[in-house]
């Protein structure tokens, strides 16, 4: 069955099954490589709003990793 299949049956489903199907579909996922806690947040926003830390752009984070060296 392609993905297309799968969606147009998905959309015949009632909005709770539908919601079912997806949270199955990401508990199904796993977690992710990049896990971080509410108090690791939590942290960050403090830091950021005390100015402990200087914010950066995604450009000026990507133009930093760019200099990361390649393993």
């Amino acid at each position: 069955m392609s993905i297309e299949e799968i969606c147009a049956e998905a959309k015949r489903f009632t909005r709770e099954e539908r919601g079912e199907l997806f949270a199955t579909l990401i508990d199904d996922l796993g977690s992710s490589d990049y896990d971080v806690s509410d108090e690791e947040v939590a942290q960050r926003v403090t830091e950021t709003e005390d100015g402990s830390v200087e914010c950066i752009s995604h450009d000026e984070l990507v133009a930093g990793l760019n200099y990361l060296p390649k393993s």
